[in-house]
C-alpha cells in the first residue's frame, strides 16, 4: 500500500519503529545509538516523496540497516568498539531472517577488516579476546606467548584497527574465518576456531583447548 501524506507518514512510521530500533541494537550494541539512528531515519522519511513508496516498513528497515553499516564502518565505532559488539552476539534469524541477514553482512565486514589490517598473531589475540573474553594467560597459552606478550599483542591490534593499510584479502580465506568464528560463537566451543587461529598463525598450541565454561575474563 502506497504511504500517504494524511499524517506525515507518522502512522506508518510508528508501526515499524519497535522494529528500526530492534535491528540497529542488535547491530550496534548500543541503546542510545540506536535511538539516534532511528531518529535520523525518521528524518529521511520525513524528507523522502513516500507517494512513490509502496512499501513503507521495507523502505523504513533497510534506511534504518544503511545507517547502522556505515556507522559500524566508520573509524569511530572502530576505535570505540574495535569490533566487539558485532563479533560477540551473531544473530538469531530463526523469528525474523532479515535481521539474520543484516547481522551476517555486518559481521562479514568486520571479519574482512580483521585480515586486511591485523597480522595473523594479532588477528588470534584480539578474537580470542575482544569476542570470546580469553584471560590474557589463555591467549597467551594458545599462541605460546609471554603474557605480557599477548598483552601486547591485543594493545597493537586495537590501535591497528582504527588506522593504517589494508593488505588484499582472499575470499576463501574470509569465508573460512567468518565460518569458524560463527561456530564456535553459536556452539560456545572455540575448540575448531583455536586451531584456524594458531594455524594461520604459524603455531601450534599445546593440549586441549578450553572450554567457554573454563574461561573468566581477566
Amino acid at each position: 500500500m502506497i504511504a500517504t501524506h494524511d499524517d506525515n507518514g507518522l502512522s506508518a512510521f510508528l508501526t515499524v519503529r519497535p522494529r528500526l530500533f530492534g535491528i540497529v541494537y542488535r547491530m550496534l550494541g548500543s541503546a542510545a545509538e540506536a535511538e539516534d539512528v532511528v531518529q535520523d531515519v525518521w528524518i529521511r522519511w520525513q524528507a523522502a516523496d513516500r507517494t512513490d513508496v509502496r512499501e513503507p516498513a521495507a523502505f523504513l528497515v533497510t534506511t534504518a540497516t544503511r545507517l547502522a553499516i556505515n556507522i559500524l564502518q566508520s573509524a569511530r565505532v572502530r576505535r570505540e568498539t574495535a569490533a566487539g559488539s558485532w563479533l560477540r552476539e551473531p544473530a538469531d534469524g530463526r523469528d525474523d531472517p532479515r535481521l539474520h541477514a543484516e547481522r551476517g553482512e555486518a559481521l562479514g565486514a568486520g571479519m574482512r577488516v580483521l585480515l586486511e589490517k591485523l597480522t595473523s598473531t594479532e588477528r588470534a589475540a584480539f578474537i580470542l579476546r575482544e569476542a570470546f573474553s580469553y584471560p590474557y594467560r589463555d591467549i597467551a597459552e594458545v599462541l605460546r606467548l609471554e603474557v605480557a606478550n599477548a598483552r601486547q599483542l591485543v594493545t597493537r591490534a586495537r590501535q591497528r584497527m582504527t588506522g593504517g593499510r589494508r593488505q588484499p584479502v582472499a575470499v576463501n580465506r574470509h569465508r573460512r574465518l567468518l565460518e569458524t568464528f560463527l561456530a564456535a560463537a553459536r556452539s560456545g566451543d572455540a575448540a575448531d576456531l583455536e586451531r584456524l587461529l594458531t594455524s594461520d598463525a604459524g603455531r601450534v598450541t599445546g593440549g586441549a583447548a578450553l572450554t567457554s565454561s573454563s574461561r573468566r575474563a581477566a
